[in-house]
């Protein structure tokens, strides 16, 4: 049985009310009204925050009726918006003590439905700006009973920053990331020094970094940033690039890369072990 309460049987209260023939008007939005009032918010850090360079563009496409219906019923339930004004208890968020996982980048989020299946166990907060793909996830959660997703809206780094606490991730994911492939705009590729040491101060000791790409002078990149940064291991026992792991599945998008002969390549490091200053003792004469 699923542990989602069932789609709220009152009508929607932002829809016209039927005229005295029985016929619907349709809605037409005032400029400035949400599209989703109950939704994600377009910004919602807003301007509390600098305007850093984004690694990120959103994207604007077609929200089908199914998707709309999920971010109009589940987002208030299972959607968070990232304002970086709070702290985020994920104990809270998802109910439960189990670890949880930072996705960043979750397209439609069939890959993260299909992970959150196959590990129960493992929370999975996932972390976009595409609202097809936030409504389509929230949709898959439902129908396939995943008590553990939940969908963020907005700046990865200001969740890390602002709303997570030190040690509180087991795990993160970041795959095909927007390569960002012209040389003038590789200051906007995510993994990055500065990235990965606020990424490093949120998660635990031991806890993973996964990442995937297809575009492999970004996958160097992130090889260099990874091995270079005193946080990470490698766990690849060559130094290099990991197998495709099994729990990872192949996603839509990364079928067609392969079907256009483009190579894969995953990174899989770990977080070191926090050393406490005072082991270390000077030598003695």
């Amino acid at each position: 049985m699923s542990d989602f309460p069932s789609a709220p049987s009152a009508p929607d209260a932002h829809q016209p009310a039927a005229t005295h023939t029985g016929a619907s008007l349709r809605h037409t939005r005032a400029k400035g009204e949400p599209r989703f009032p109950d939704g994600p918010k377009a910004d919602p850090a807003g301007s509390h925050f600098e305007r850093r360079i984004r690694s990120f563009q959103p994207r604007r496409s077609r929200v089908t009726a199914g998707q709309a219906d999920a971010l109009q019923r589940l987002w208030p339930l299972w959607g968070l918006d990232i304002d970086g004004q709070r702290d985020l208890d994920l104990g809270e968020l998802f109910g439960d003590a189990h670890p949880v996982v930072l996705e960043i980048g979750f397209g439609m989020g069939e890959a993260t439905a299909q992970m959150a299946e196959a590990d129960p166990g493992t929370n999975i907060l996932a972390v976009d700006v595409h609202t097809p793909g936030q409504g389509n996830l929230l949709g898959l959660a439902e129908r396939n009973g995943l008590s553990n997703i939940r969908v963020a809206n907005g700046d990865a780094i200001i969740l890390l920053r602002e709303m997570l606490a030190p040690g509180s991730l087991a795990g993160l994911r970041v795959y095909f990331p927007d390569p960002w492939p012209k040389k003038r705009h590789h200051k906007r590729r995510l993994i990055q020094e500065e990235f990965l040491t606020l990424a490093a101060a949120r998660l635990a000791p031991g806890a993973f970094v996964h990442c995937a790409t297809d575009w492999e002078p970004y996958a160097e990149q992130m090889l260099d940033e990874l091995t270079a940064h005193p946080d990470f291991e490698n766990t690849a026992p060559d130094g290099g690039f990991a197998p495709r792991p099994a729990h990872r599945p192949l996603t839509r998008f990364e079928g067609q890369g392969l079907d256009k002969g483009h190579v894969v390549n995953d990174l899989l490091f770990r977080r070191v072990q926090l050393r406490d200053p005072h082991e270390e003792q000077s030598p003695t004469g």
